[in-house]
């Protein structure tokens, strides 16, 4: 074990190696050491130098051996016999080279430390020194970025606030040809509903006056073209209310945008006014570690101008959205004049068209009549062949019942069971298309029965037909809205 204060170069850190054989064994007696080492007399080796009285004197006394030996408690030192140790532990553990060794190598170790300490001193008082500059240099960095940062912040407000300026103006403008359009979409309802009355006034028409003919076509136009004009109507109404939708989200968005501007700015020129000296600064232990950020400054700046772009590009469709609303308004107002006065002179020219039709329908119903009195021969001849047909398929299929009660192996598979089976889907696949082809004949006659019905109805109807088209279709279509009322102007 190593003492305290000692070197590494005292000699117990580096023993001389003993002989194995150096210590004799436990039972060997006095006679034997002095065969074995006839120049040392160790009974009465008391005064050798090399064994100190000390050690001799400790060791005089020989302790109990009870433990080990029953017939005697104690034992003489005359009889005791010559304790050999290891002669490593007889010699002094040190010499006075080491002792003055261990000397110098203190006097070099508090040498050391004490230069060690005095450079420590003075590099920690040139460290506090700089830590010192640079902690103020860092913290006047910290302010620049802050004031930088602060009117930068003022310079995007100042482009917000401009742009939602110029955005609220356009949205109240937008929203005033949206209520324009709004009373010309209703201002299209009567000539829409009048041309739709003289379509469900015309489907009173019974039989063949139920004709898609050049009024009910320019009728049909009508109802077209006042629906396509409502369509594009409410297709820009539905852009507006998109585009109001859109410049409010914009506005929104700069607003918000404004906001957050503001409360940073708020901050930031609160961070960049605070000094070593003032209030509310405290310890925020870990806050340093915390990342909250969001944005980086490219992408903080690009917010913004994305923002600014975006309400600029709404402001743009929004102008190019009124002016199309402003040409909708009149397009739509000379197409509605103009299919008006076509209608009516459809409706003078199919007036007198209506007098001549009555001979045509005669002769179609005729025509119609002898159809039928074909179609139900036909029907007739259809179900006999049916009923015909049942018999071979009772056949068929009774030889089939029958065959299946042969018995073990004479259940066999044979030509006449394969022509069975076949006989009863060849029979069933006639009966399923006569059957379908009865179905078809049916339909036709009750076709036909429809058609002689309307035929038959429709010259009951004639004048019923001419007085729709002369009184009520011609008295209801006096009036139409003005250019002005179809502008939206009143």
């Amino acid at each position: 074990m190593e003492s305290l204060g000692s070197t590494l170069t005292a000699t117990y850190a580096h023993p001389r190696p003993t002989p194995t054989n150096f210590l004799p064994a436990i039972s060997t007696m006095t006679s034997s050491y002095r065969d074995r080492f006839p120049h040392y007399n160790l009974t009465h080796s008391l005064s050798l130098p090399w064994r100190p009285s000390t050690y001799y004197k400790a060791a005089s006394n020989l302790p109990s051996l009870g433990p080990y030996c029953t017939n005697s408690q104690k034992v003489s030192e005359s009889t005791m016999l010559p304790f050999v140790s290891n002669r490593t532990t007889l010699f002094t553990r040190y010499t006075p080279d080491d002792w003055y060794r261990s000397n110098l190598t203190n006097y070099q170790e508090s040498n050391t430390s004490r230069h060690n300490s005095e450079r420590l001193r003075v590099d920690t008082s040139r460290l506090i020194q700089d830590k010192y500059q640079q902690t103020r240099k860092t913290q006047a960095d910290s302010t620049q970025n802050l004031g930088e940062r602060v009117n930068d912040i003022g310079f995007w407000k100042s482009e917000i606030i401009h742009e939602l300026d110029a955005m609220i103006g356009e949205t109240n403008e937008l929203t005033d040809v949206k209520k324009k359009l709004e009373r010309a979409l209703m201002e299209t309802e009567a000539p829409l509903q009048v041309a739709r009355e003289c379509l469900f006034h015309r489907e009173k028409r019974m039989g063949i006056d139920l004709v898609h003919d050049e009024v009910e076509r320019e009728l049909l136009t009508e109802v077209d073209i006042i629906l396509c004009c409502q369509q594009r109507m409410k297709l820009h109404l539905d852009k507006a209310i998109a585009q109001l939708a859109a410049n409010r989200a914009a506005q929104h968005e700069l607003e918000k945008d404004l906001g957050d501007k503001q409360r940073a700015y708020q901050i930031d020129d609160k961070c960049h006014h605070l000094r070593n000296t003032s209030d509310g600064i405290s310890y925020f232990c870990g806050v340093e570690r915390v990342d909250a950020t969001v944005s980086v400054p490219e992408s903080w700046a690009k917010f913004t101008d994305d923002n600014i772009l975006r309400s600029q590009s709404e402001r743009a469709a929004s102008a190019k959205l009124r002016d199309d609303i402003q040409n909708l308004l009149v397009v739509t107002a000379n197409e509605m004049w103009n299919q008006f006065n076509k209608v009516n002179v459809a409706f003078t020219n199919r007036i007198a068209e209506t007098a001549d039709a009555k001979n045509k329908i005669q002769i179609h119903l005729a025509k119609t009549l002898q159809e039928i009195f074909q179609t139900e021969m036909t029907i007739e001849a259809i179900k006999k062949a049916i009923r015909d047909k049942s018999a071979f398929l009772k056949v068929a299929q009774t030889r089939l019942d029958e065959r299946t009660r042969r018995p073990n192996l004479e259940l066999c598979r044979d030509m006449a069971q394969l022509r069975l089976v076949n006989e009863v889907y060849e029979v069933d696949d006639t009966i399923q298309t006569l059957q379908q082809r009865l179905r078809e004949a049916e339909d036709t006659l009750q076709s036909l029965v429809h058609t002689k019905a309307t035929l038959e109805h429709d010259l009951a109807v004639k004048a019923n037909s001419l007085y729709i088209d002369q009184e009520k279709c011609m008295g209801m279509r006096k009036s139409f809205p003005n250019t002005l009322r179809l502008v939206g102007f009143c």
